[in-house]
């Protein structure tokens, strides 16, 4: 295949890596909650994060000028205990940014939390009222975070180029898939536990020991580019399906039936599709 065609789908391989990147950093149900909302003729905005780290403060802060409001945080622990109510603090105000804080939880131990707004005696909720849940996770070494998401997304850009090869019967992707192969299961199978240890105390909560999906989707792609490397030969189509695989392991949005701590039992389980 010529160099320019290699370089275009290089080229196209790096656009739709870029693309799924933002998507991940994007979706998901632990990243903050943004957004600007009009409350008693003022404009409110606010970040509210939905992971923080273990044993520390969640600090839960919005900017509002206007006069007169009264801001509370109504928190409780989740999944929610019977018996037990919100708790509820005022927040302070300092120069028209109100500031309040979520108790740190042990890693993977989850809080719901909701913020109310008083302005001449009536209510008003952020978020239209839904509680935004938010899991503690231990620290994590910045180099080990660092190398885990890099080499994911460097399995995620080979194996585009691998299989647009496939598809386009480019011959490079023959020993491509050997790298794919090889980085993706390093990122995801050596890295990627490493991280989950740090971070929640377990190394695998996948299939088959647990219903991670993050864990699940992971070994179930390694496992399906084990099988595109051993039957490369045989059918292009193989490394195609691969790739596909791929794309819909990073539609997935990452965390979602994560680790999740059971405040009955202290045991580490986890968590639900949906947060109710």
């Amino acid at each position: 295949m010529k160099k320019k065609t290699s370089f275009l789908l290089w080229l196209l391989a790096f656009v739709l890596t870029v693309f799924l990147a933002v998507y991940q950093r994007m979706s998901g149900p632990t990243y903050p909650l943004r957004g600007r909302q009009a409350i008693a003729g003022t404009e409110v905005k606010y970040k509210l994060y939905r992971s923080w780290t273990s044993y520390g403060s969640l600090p839960v802060r919005l900017q509002a000028k206007a006069g007169g409001l009264r801001v509370r945080l109504h928190h409780r622990r989740f999944p929610f205990i019977p018996d037990e109510n919100w708790t509820v603090m005022d927040m302070k105000n300092k120069d028209g940014v109100f500031e309040g804080a979520v108790p740190g939880q042990p890693a993977a131990g989850k809080v719901a939390y909701k913020v109310e707004l008083q302005t001449n005696g009536e209510s008003s909720w952020l978020n239209r009222g839904l509680p935004v849940v938010a899991r503690f996770k231990g620290a994590v070494p910045t180099w080990l975070l660092i190398a885990h998401v890099l080499f994911m997304f460097a399995g995620l850009l080979l194996a585009f180029r691998t299989g647009l090869g496939a598809l386009f019967k480019d011959d490079r992707w023959l020993r491509l898939v050997s790298w794919t192969l090889g980085v993706t299961a390093v990122g995801g199978l050596i890295l990627g536990p490493l991280v989950q240890k740090y971070a929640f105390g377990a190394y695998w909560t996948g299939f088959p020991l647990g219903g991670d999906l993050t864990d699940s989707k992971t070994l179930f792609a390694v496992l399906f580019w084990l099988a595109a490397y051993f039957l490369r030969k045989k059918s292009r189509w193989w490394t195609v399906g691969a790739t596909m695989l791929m794309v819909a392991v990073y539609l997935i949005p990452h965390s979602i039936l994560g680790s999740e701590l059971d405040y009955k039992t202290g045991k580490l389980g986890t968590s639900k599709l949906v947060d109710d």
